[in-house]
């Protein structure tokens, strides 16, 4: 039924709003089952780091939100050549997209391991920058480093799998990105752990690890991220119905194609900078307040991705459909479909916040044995709960523009709630209130994002679908 929506879609056919919504939800599940499968699996790592001690989640948690940075820049490279992609598609001109599969892959490379590279370098002292304890910084230096190491895996992994998407195919991108999940905690296991206790049928079965600790998160990871990656870009190049590489496609020049995609990927990479290099300071403003507040901001922000990703997961439907209604010429459908996409997202995260809220102490206690860190973790996840329906306006709203061909005002946006509202609140409030203050400070801010990106859906209008001349 999805394939015969697109079809609709595709060839100019009228769509109620009951299809509307159908085609929405089923591109959405998949993407939204993977997101939070991931995020369960990260759970799982986490758990798994906070058993050997809550310094050992304090490491992680210093550097994760640089490796958001990184990861985050990649998946914007990326994105320039997927939203051209499911253009293309949705006005016929499947060798085009083709083309720009094989030309997306190789730029997003060779930037990914230059990003990599310069990963690697500043990971010795990442970890004083941002003002960690004596304790931690050894282990958050080399767990830095290795992932660093799987950057360009990660950024050619993340293309591939919204290239796929952007055909309107998401149940195998998240298959394999389940899929990469129980790999990443096989994996972890083995790497983290000295050695791993299984019962089976009645008998005790005795793994030897590697015992690497923190260290082996990075490396679990990696490994994760190296079959999958080889999985992904397989499919894609071989097996996609509609973007797999065929002897009779036309080649066209390299140049002019990557214009327009670097035309849109700049505005995101600068969104994912701004982002980014805010959840950095934001670390630097936590990390002083100690261990404990540390781990559990660490442990919160990962609790609340089961929140989060199904906004994800429909923003990625949205900028699929809204790309393929864009490329078909079909402006007033991409908007009711805006408003369907915007409205999902919402509805449902204020379900999954009032779940955060409810079970905020049994989210933590699965990360944390630390009495403090529970305390501390459910008090900051039940304010930030109060955000999530706005939360979800910033995400899919975004994911709606980005499948517009409009990706420079959700950095805009970013941009300014970031920077002149988390950042300065969080570093107001810290001293006063500690934790959560600096909570406090990013619920308000996004809150304020979510009520700025609906005003500027609200008078976009029609023109904002039109399809940009080639």
């Amino acid at each position: 039924m999805k394939d015969n929506l697109l079809e609709r879609l595709q060839s100019g056919k009228p769509l109620s709003l009951k299809q509307l919504i159908l085609m929405t939800v089923n591109l959405s599940i998949p993407a939204i089952m993977a997101r939070m499968t991931s995020v369960a699996m990260q759970y799982i790592d986490a758990s798994m780091v906070g058993s050997v001690g809550s310094e050992a989640a304090a490491a992680i948690g210093l550097v994760s939100s640089t490796t958001w940075l990184l990861t985050g820049i990649t998946v914007a490279a990326g994105m320039g050549f997927t939203v051209q992609i499911a253009q293309r598609l949705g006005g016929g001109e499947g060798g085009k997209a083709r083309s720009l599969v094989r030309h997306g892959l190789a730029a997003v490379l060779i930037f990914s391991l230059v990003l990599g590279g310069g990963g690697a370098a500043i990971s010795g002292s990442l970890p004083l920058w941002l003002g960690g304890s004596e304790g931690i910084i050894r282990d958050a230096s080399l767990y830095f480093l290795i992932f660093s190491a799987a950057i360009p895996l990660f950024a050619v992994n993340f293309t591939a799998s919204s290239m796929i998407q952007a055909s309107g195919n998401m149940k195998i991108p998240s298959v394999l990105n389940i899929m990469t999940c129980f790999l990443d905690v096989a994996f972890n296991a083995v790497m983290i752990f000295p050695q791993l206790q299984i019962n089976m049928a009645g008998q005790q079965l005795v793994i030897k690890g590697a015992g690497m600790g923190v260290a082996g998160a990075a490396a679990g990871t990696l490994l994760a991220m190296a079959v999958s990656c080889l999985a992904m870009t397989g499919y894609l190049l071989f097996v996609s119905e509609d973007l797999k590489l065929r002897k009779d496609d036309r080649k066209y020049p390299i140049i002019p194609e990557l214009k327009e995609p670097l035309r849109l990927a700049v505005p995101m990479a600068f969104e994912e900078f701004v982002i980014g290099s805010a959840y950095v300071a934001f670390t630097r403003i936590v990390s002083p307040l100690g261990t404990v507040a540390l781990a559990a901001n660490s442990f919160a922000i990962t609790a609340e991705g089961l929140c989060y990703m199904p906004g994800y997961g429909i923003a990625n439907a949205a900028s699929a459909l809204i790309g393929q209604s864009v490329g078909a010429g079909r402006p007033d459908l991409a908007r009711r479909l805006g408003w369907v996409n915007a409205f999902l997202g919402m509805g449902i995260m204020m379900i999954t916040g009032a779940l955060m809220y409810a079970f905020a102490p049994e989210m933590i206690g699965l990360l944390s044995q630390d009495p403090e860190v529970i305390a501390a973790g459910t008090s900051i996840l039940r304010i930030e709960a109060f955000a999530e329906p706005f939360f979800a306006a910033g995400i899919v709203i975004a994911g709606i523009f980005r499948g517009a061909g409009n990706t420079l005002l959700p950095s805009l946006v970013n941009f300014v709630s970031m920077w002149a509202v988390r950042i300065p609140a969080a570093a107001l409030l810290a001293s006063s209130y500690g934790i959560k203050g600096v909570w406090a400070a990013m619920c308000a801010e996004l809150c304020i994002r979510g009520i700025m990106f609906a005003v500027f859906l609200i008078r976009g209008g029609r023109t904002m679908y039109m399809k940009k001349a080639a």
